[in-house]
């Protein structure tokens, strides 16, 4: 939650800063404050990232202090949890406000909650260190409550600021009603929730209105759905699947909800979770109040018949009622419900179990939910029977049968569409109300469409086994040549003679020339030849051009070819004491056995299995810096991408987007929207803010590439990136053609037709930008050239821009969270941009950057976050060759992103990942050696930038620093001081480069390129790290692979518990971390402010939304038709990527966000 609160040592990203203060509590006890009344209280996290789970770990301690908590999760608007408070009747909101925008989202949460008479309802909330001192101030005079500092965070204890937040929320809720009743018909939404409370709270005051509500409903005929059902069985997804359908099928009418979780006997406080799992109840029409049992051992609270009674006197149309988990026994949701529905899932165990479950005796429908499971078909046959036999229908027929299997966390899925149908003809039979539906089964695929077939449920185990075979068949070649050099050594002896190989063995003309001891030499041969014979042929090819290889690395130049192309490279640097520094350093043995085993585990650079690094040499003139911008408009990060690349040939920009954009919304007015353009990241919402972003770069070139750091919206943004590399190169075309006036006249006619202002690039153009990509602002080369002249240059383009989007979504869900469209759908967007990347022959741009860089930030070990993310890669190859695609291709498009701490493993992440990635793509999957190579970028922990000197950072960050670069990254971003609070600032950045650059440049053994082959723990730590990690696919496998694992939240349960590892061993002392635990200045460690903040300023903000507004006008027919396309698409299964390519010339973010959030479905959070 408050990461601002938590955070008293601050992490890049306040990653899981909570951890701080649960140790401190731990050290100090505090007894945990007893609420006087019951309060509710509801959690939420504006944004996402180490905040999501510090919430989580919040809201834990804010229910085991006796809370009923409504949790929310990530993501939420200040409309959405305003109306949940009000609807909930909470005391308090407690969240967590990060990345931005803090000021204006916790003021207008105030301004809301007063607009809609809910003012004593109180604001709490923190931001890791972000929401500076200044800024607290200003936000408790507004009127919040309390915001949390870190240093409050020191002073109170964990435990000692939720006993102030939930002190100062311990007030009564419901002790007087004041004419609530007369406003029920209008459907307000305080006044139910209040008189709910009140008949919770206060039933003696409740009982004088609530008397009268049951006069009033004695006519009332609103029916009421029961749904009931095992703990864990989707209950909460399939309840926001039917009101999402309900809700197109009537749009006139209203729903209300109430739902029930179980409170804790020993505390009192209840974790009221349904809402987390729901997209479509945030609709002016739909009304939902969560209840606690209040009591133990019961599925519904005492409460619910007047919190129905209510329902019905505000004239809702349906009534749903959900209970908490059950056993096998509890049929209570029958007393109050017209139609009950029973879920269960087809994890019931024996089919004799179903004997045992009381409502297959009463549910009027039964939904197997989590279809997608195995036994799920003979699940629906077993539970079939069950029904026949408990309600004697022999003869009736089983497609008639009332039992259903549905896949409610599948959009539009076929079964739900069914059981909605059927639920609404029930309701319209067994009561009178006027329910009659028209609900049309949409043409949206009708199948399960897996993302792993079940059959290929075992990949991960499979690729353990295929690695652990193919070392020990390296392991027994090793051995064979061993001995094969033993005999050869002895019959060199014997014979007295230097004697030599062929392909053959050993050169027999040579052997000829001995004299001496013949019988023994010719017995000797034999073994030798016996020997061989166990030996790999091209093993034998490895002895014997081991002397000719390491000649190579000995000449002064090393002539190799990369796709058909000559490079000669120097294979030394003198030093300044003229000694020549070989760049690749060969092993010095003599042995067979001991030169094949290397070769085959290690080899030199650009050789299989790659373990020390892709290419023969490093490119000469390119480091591996990446230069990092995100700030306010493009035309500010243009500015700083174009300062930070000065004087450097190669151009690698890493772009970071605000949180606007990293959601898939649009600019807004909305304050909760507004506060966070351009801060923490660029503002990009549509072409032409692309187009600026990268102005004076150009595209094409080899030496530029782009890396995006944006996940959900990603192909929207490769979108507008690839637009604006083809429109470059159109610009290219017209000033090579002297066409220059003709198109500034189509352009001004088009305008002018419009009466429309051009847009324009604001302000001065920085030093180094040419002005390229500027000449086509507002309009895209196929307006202003033949389309076989477009065409040609689209096509060529296409071929030549190099970069990555990050677009991770697996990583997403398990660890950082800004993931907008449902898991599936994203994934088959991720398939799309691949198969057009193929079609195109997009072969230098990577279609994702698989991350463990987020799983490292937010907790895991070096070793879970490397085998999570090839974990994930390996997943993305499952799901790209189930969808018909050649790994050859696909293959060179997949690169990863890791984060480098400072643990031992960190030393060898890169060369155990490229090790396991080599043998299993091209031992079990035959890959080429393209699609072998792993190719991936480094990024320094922002986790260990906790030093409140933050001077000390930086030293941390060289060390990281010199493990990537030893360890052969491909790319490499180094973060300095303490990015945790700052958006990098001029000064920051350049230290950052610096620290590589001065490892690049000046170090000397940094000339040699394999500087950590040969050495015996680095050999040690790689052989323990691999082993580690394909011990934990053997995990995941038996959890049913990656998605499989994700589904139980095992990825996100192993990140926590490591995070916690982490932060016990930090605050005991047992792992002494410099300025943070140890060695602390005399001054203490106060919470340093940084010297220079970052924010948008308001003309930036202004003219985002100016360019949004001018774009929707400039092409509002166009847009929608160019939607439409990509909404059909996604319909008919076709390639959505191709229509997006289009769309993003014509549309905005938001616009086509909002599109694909209809035809693909919303993300659902988890608690």
């Amino acid at each position: 939650m408050y990461n601002a609160l938590i955070c008293y040592v601050r992490y890049d990203l306040t990653k899981f800063a909570f951890h701080e203060l649960m140790l401190y509590n731990t050290m100090k006890q505090v007894t945990p404050y007893k609420p006087k009344h019951k309060v509710r209280i509801v959690t939420a996290a504006s944004l996402f990232d180490g905040h999501d789970a510090a919430i989580n770990i919040m809201r834990r301690i804010i229910q085991a202090t006796g809370v009923e908590v409504i949790h929310l999760g990530h993501d939420r608007s200040v409309e959405e949890v305003v109306n949940t408070a009000i609807q909930e009747d909470a005391n308090a909101i407690a969240l967590t406000s990060y990345q931005g925008g803090h000021n204006e989202y916790f003021k207008y949460m105030y301004d809301l909650l007063q607009e809609k008479g809910a003012a004593h309802i109180k604001i709490f909330g923190g931001g890791g260190g972000v929401i500076l001192p200044s800024e607290i101030k200003e936000l408790m005079d507004y009127g919040i409550t309390r915001i949390y500092a870190p240093d409050d965070g020191r002073k109170m204890g964990l435990q000692g600021m939720i006993n102030d937040l939930v002190a100062q929320s311990d007030f009564p809720i419901g002790d007087t009603l004041n004419g609530e009743i007369k406003r029920l018909p209008k459907k307000d939404f305080g006044a139910i929730a209040r008189i709910i409370s009140s008949a919770e709270n206060f039933p003696e005051v409740a009982k004088e209105t609530l008397d009268k509500i049951h006069i009033k409903n004695q006519k009332q005929t609103t029916p009421v759905l029961g749904i009931t059902g095992t703990g864990g069985a989707g209950k909460s997804s399939l309840v926001d699947e039917l009101v999402r359908r309900f809700l197109i099928d009537f749009p006139e009418k209203t729903i209300g909800i109430v739902s029930v979780d179980p409170s804790k006997r020993k505390t009192g406080g209840a974790l009221l979770g349904d809402r987390i799992r729901m997209n479509a109840i945030n609709s002016p029409r739909v009304y939902m109040r969560s209840l606690a049992t209040r009591q133990s051992n019961l599925a519904l609270s005492k409460n619910v018949t007047e919190a129905i009674q209510v329902l019905k006197a505000a004239a809702y149309d349906l009534i749903i009622l959900e209970t908490s988990g059950i056993g096998q026994s509890d049929t209570e949701i029958t007393e109050h419900s017209n139609i009950s529905l029973y879920v269960m899932t087809p994890e019931f165990g024996a089919a004799t179990q179903l004997e045992k479950i009381d409502m297959l005796d009463f549910a009027d429908l039964v939904a197997i939910n989590k279809f997608d499971k195995r036994g799920a078909l003979d699940a629906l046959r077993d539970v079939k029977k069950q029904y026949v036999r408990n309600h004697q229908l022999w003869d009736a027929p089983q497609d008639t049968l009332p039992v259903y299997g549905t896949i409610a966390s599948q959009f539009n899925d076929p079964g739900m569409n069914k059981l909605y149908k059927a639920i609404m003809q029930q309701l319209a039979e067994k009561t009178d109300a006027n329910l009659k539906s028209d609900f049309k089964i949409t043409e949206e695929m009708d199948e399960k469409v897996f993302v792993i077939p079940p059959s290929r449920t075992r990949y991960l185990s499979e690729i353990s086994e295929n690695n652990r075979t193919y070392d020990k068949r390296a392991s027994e070649q090793a051995e064979v040549a061993q001995k094969l050099y033993a005999i050869f050594k002895t019959m060199e002896t014997v014979s007295g003679l230097k004697l030599k190989l062929d392909k053959a063995g050993i050169d027999s003309e040579t052997l000829a020339l001995s004299d001496k001891n013949d019988d023994l030499l010719k017995l000797l041969l034999a073994e030798f030849d016996r020997e061989k014979m166990n030996l790999d042929p091209y093993n034998w090819e490895i002895i014997t051009n081991w002397d000719a290889k390491v000649n190579r690395y000995k000449n002064p130049v090393y002539n190799f070819k990369v796709r058909n192309k000559e490079i000669s490279i120097k294979t030394h640097t003198e030093s300044l004491s003229h000694t020549q520094i070989p760049k690749v350093a060969l092993p010095k043995y003599q042995a067979w056995g001991d030169i094949l085993k290397w070769t085959l585990q290690e080899n030199v650079p650009g050789e299989f299995p790659y373990t020390s690094g892709l290419y023969p040499f490093k490119r000469t003139g390119e480091d591996p810096a990446r230069m990092f911008a995100g700030e306010g408009g493009p035309e500010r990060t243009n500015r700083r991408f174009h300062y930070v690349s000065q004087g450097l040939p190669a151009k690698r920009l890493s772009t970071a987007f605000d949180s606007v954009t990293l959601y898939g919304n649009d600019p807004d007015l909305r304050p909760d929207i507004y506060g966070k353009i351009g801060n923490a990241g660029v503002s990009i919402c549509c072409l032409d803010d692309a187009k600026k972003l990268y102005s004076g770069f150009d595209l094409s070139h080899p030496l530029t590439s782009v890396s995006m750091t944006i996940n959900g919206p990603a192909p929207m943004l490769l979108g507008f990136f690839m637009n604006a590399a083809i429109d470059q190169n159109c610009e290219k075309y017209i000033l090579e053609n002297g066409m220059e006036k003709e198109v500034e006249k189509k352009i001004s006619d088009i305008y002018k037709q419009k009466n429309i202002e051009r847009p324009i690039y604001h302000g001065q153009l920085p030093e180094g930008n040419n002005g390229l990509g500027l000449m086509l602002l507002g309009v895209t080369g196929d307006q202003v050239l033949d389309a076989e002249v477009y065409n040609k240059i689209k096509y060529e383009t296409l071929q030549q821009v190099r970069g990555t989007v990050q677009a991770d979504i697996l990583k997403e869900d398990q660890a950082q969270n800004t993931c907008i469209f449902s898991t599936e759908f994203a994934l088959r967007l991720m398939g799309d941009v691949q198969e057009y990347f193929i079609e195109k022959k997009v072969r230098n741009f990577y279609s994702v950057s698989i991350s463990g860089y987020h799983i490292a930030e937010a907790g895991a070990n070096p070793i879970t976050q490397l085998a999570f993310t090839l974990a994930n890669g390996f997943t993305y190859v499952e799901y790209y060759l189930s969808r018909g695609m050649d790994i050859d291709e696909f293959g060179p498009n997949l690169s990863f992103f890791f984060s480098n701490g400072i643990d031992p493993e960190y030393a060898v992440i890169g060369r155990v990942a490229r090790r396991i990635w080599a043998k299993a793509l091209k031992e079990k999957y035959g890959a080429n050696p393209r699609a072998q190579m792993l190719k991936y970028h480094i990024q320094t922990s922002g986790r260990s930038l906790h030093a409140q000197e933050i001077d000390f950072n930086d030293i941390r960050t060289t060390l990281q620093a010199l493990y990537a670069i030893y360890d052969n990254c491909n790319s490499l971003h180094t973060n300095a001081y303490d990015e945790a609070i700052t958006t990098p600032t001029e000064e920051s950045v350049r230290r950052a480069m610096a620290i590589q650059l001065i490892i690049n440049k000046e170090l000397g053994l940094a000339k040699n390129e394999n500087p950590i082959q040969g050495s015996f723990i680095i050999e040690e730590l790689t052989d323990l790290v691999e082993e580690a990690v394909l011990k934990e696919f053997d995990s995941i496998t038996e959890r049913g692979g990656v998605l499989g694992a994700m589904e139980t939240m095992y990825q996100r349960s192993k990140i926590q518990e490591e995070s916690l590892y982490y932060e016990t061993l930090k605050h005991n002392g047992d792992f002494p971390i410099i300025g943070v635990n140890t060695f602390l200045s005399s001054k203490g460690s106060p919470t340093v402010l940084p010297a220079e903040v970052i924010r948008a300023t308001e003309e930036e903000k202004q003219v985002q939304i100016a360019t949004l507004k001018n774009l929707h006008k400039m092409y509002a027919d166009s847009a929608n038709d160019a939607i439409d396309k990509v909404k059909s698409a996604a319909i008919h299964n076709k390639n959505m990527f191709e229509q997006l390519m289009e769309a993003t010339k014509v549309c905005s973010l938001g616009q086509i966000t909002e599109a694909l959030f209809e035809v693909g479905g919303q993300y659902r959070r988890n608690m």
